[in-house]
């Protein structure tokens, strides 16, 4: 099997999102089956609404940084699925990719012939096994890994992490993990295990509750970011640097004032581990207010929830508030629409909507029936949207891409190899 074809294979299995099914016996049983590779490796385990990924990243640079040999676990993935699985600070091969994923199959298929399980596991299951076994294999000192969707159910609870870290709790996907503060939270604190310590980020009074009730019941220790405090803090479009009352001075390459936040908390985590958190200086983050050309100067960003929306929103607000913006949007159908597109369009000069490469993705003409008052322009694709913004974009003009990480991935992509021709 080629790699193409264990991607193929992958993507049948349906989307991990929709096809998702809340529950740790399969991947119990798969990992038992492979040995249970995740019980050798010492993790970071971190859930979390928002910046989570971001956050994960930042405390594998740290790691990294001071010499250990580090796994990075993520998701989504914006070009190719070998970005989930790190090691170093480097996604794996495609043959490394593809060997896992016939290992794991193989087991998979072993464990359906006996009648352990009774379908084959989960896209999400599938490659969560397969980074599991990729990171013992290459006996990586620490791992960094983020949940896929709550962390009570999720496949990467199978861990025995040696720290966990919850970053932000806001609304998301609430037909999986419920509809208020309180039942998300409940999901995200399952992470928690007896007796590991927990880092936790400023979260909402609803949500801080629940935790520190789950700290207390499994006896661990609660670790709060907010009694970090930070001085000299001065914040660009690219970053931000500061100096902690603990004495480091943290310079965080990743844009927002968000990245403040979760810089802070990863460098809570690094003192835990007993590491310098000044590494978080070589974190790498695509997609996430990233920079893709400077002329024009286009931003690409993943904004595809509320607290994302509105993160972005202060980022415009601040740096470019006096200019022209030309917003290219799109999302997906199950994503909450007008609370995000109304957070983002105020701040637009001139909105196109498009649509990624996605069965999810939400029928372009629907955002301009949904919002009749506002002046959208739909384009049947991103390159078509882009043509349209280059061609008209006024002087000083900023282009942002956002609303989905799928059409992020698809403007690397596409960006790319514009530059490259």
């Amino acid at each position: 099997m080629t790699y193409p074809d264990s991607v193929s294979f992958l993507y049948s299995l349906g989307n991990e999102i929709k096809s998702v099914k809340l529950g740790l016996a399969p991947v119990r049983e798969l990992m038992r089956e492979l040995g249970n590779p995740q019980d050798r490796l010492r993790i970071v385990h971190v859930a979390g609404t928002n910046g989570k990924g971001s956050t994960c990243a930042m405390i594998e640079a740290g790691l990294r940084a001071a010499g250990h040999r580090t796994g990075l676990y993520t998701s989504p993935h914006l070009l190719e699925p070998t970005e989930r699985i790190q090691i170093n600070g480097v996604p794996v091969t495609s043959e490394q990719f593809r060997q896992a994923f016939e290992t794991v199959h193989e087991g998979s298929e072993r464990l359906e012939t006996r009648g352990v399980i009774e379908h084959h596991p989960t896209y999400f299951e599938t490659v969560t096994a397969m980074a599991f076994l990729l990171f013992d294999q290459e006996k990586v000192e620490f791992l960094v890994c983020e949940t896929g969707l709550g962390g009570r159910l999720d496949a990467t609870n199978i861990v025995k992490p040696e720290l966990c870290v919850i970053t932000p709790i806001d609304f998301d996907h609430e037909q999986y993990l419920g509809n208020t503060i309180e039942k998300i939270a409940g999901e995200k604190a399952g992470i928690i295990k007896p007796g590991v310590p927990v880092v936790c980020a400023p979260q909402r009074a609803e949500a801080r509750a629940v935790i520190e009730n789950a700290v207390r019941l499994c006896n661990a220790r609660f670790i709060d970011t907010t009694d970090w405090n930070i001085a000299d803090l001065e914040i660009t479009s690219r970053g931000s640097r500061y100096t902690t009352t603990h004495g480091f001075r943290i310079v965080c390459p990743l844009a927002g004032e968000h990245q403040v936040e979760n810089s802070l908390t990863a460098a809570v985590a690094l003192a835990q581990l007993n590491t310098s958190p000044e590494g978080i200086a070589r974190t790498v983050w695509p997609g996430r207010l990233e920079h893709l050309s400077e002329d024009p100067e286009i931003i690409a960003d993943g904004a595809h929830n509320p607290a994302g929306a509105r993160a972005l929103a202060a980022y415009i607000d601040h740096f470019y508030a006096n200019r022209p913006i030309w917003m290219i949007y799109a999302t997906m159908r199950d994503k909450a629409i007008e609370e995000i597109a109304s957070v983002l369009f105020a701040r637009a000069t001139h909105i196109l909507v498009t649509a990624p490469e996605s069965q999810r993705a939400l029928r372009p003409e629907s955002m301009r029936e949904a919002f009749p008052d506002q002046e959208i322009e739909v384009a049947p694709d991103l390159a078509a949207a882009l043509a349209l913004a280059r061609n008209n974009l006024p002087p000083y003009g900023v282009i942002f891409i956002t609303g989905s990480l799928y059409l992020v991935g698809e403007a690397r992509r596409l960006l790319r190899h514009t530059e490259e021709d």
